[in-house]
């Protein structure tokens, strides 16, 4: 692998990651932001009333796309969400602690050249309203996870969820519809 023959990209910070809520797009009433929050383009971050934030979250706004999250949200301890593709997140959702949403990744180009070094594809992740995404899962680039559905703790989500359903595993796999009881 000849690592010299691409142009390496200059590093740049991505900011403080300090909280300003002076900066957000838009920020509802009642928002608690638990110690510890990072926070980054908060300028391209949306939130809705009465949602909750837990301590050491990481909501790396990017900028372009927005990060969007609706009101009524319960958003978990050490959550990482990274807009770069954009993300949406419906409104009385749950959100478990260590959850991850990416929405960036590279993409494969000739063999030889670093991953790292190879384009980013970007793809939105959206949540709908009423789901419920268990501790440590994470959600992959361009993934949609219907509403009043239920992610289960741990699960890899590589593919949308329909709406009402229960998936869990890696990669997460159907394991029932809700029903009415």
């Amino acid at each position: 692998m000849n690592i010299d023959k691409y142009k390496i990209p200059e590093r740049k910070s991505h900011g403080t990651g300090k909280l300003d809520k002076s900066k957000f797009r838009k920020l509802g009433k009642n928002v608690i932001f638990e110690k510890g929050i990072w926070i980054f383009h908060p300028e391209n971050i949306e939130i809705g009333d009465n949602v909750y934030i837990g301590h050491a979250a990481f909501l790396k706004g990017y900028y372009k796309n927005l990060m969007i999250i609706k009101s009524d949200t319960w958003i978990g301890q050490g959550c990482f969400f990274h807009s770069a593709g954009g993300i949406e997140i419906g409104r009385a959702v749950g959100i478990g602690p260590f959850v991850k949403i990416l929405t960036s990744q590279h993409i494969e180009e000739e063999i030889d050249k670093p991953m790292l070094f190879c384009k980013q594809e970007y793809k939105k992740v959206t949540i709908g309203d009423g789901a419920d995404i268990g501790i440590g899962a994470i959600i992959l680039p361009g993934v949609k996870i219907g509403q009043g559905s239920i992610v289960g703790a741990g699960s890899v989500v590589t593919k949308d969820v329909k709406p009402y359903t229960v998936v869990a595993g890696v990669p997460a796999k159907i394991l029932r519809q809700r029903s009415r009881t």
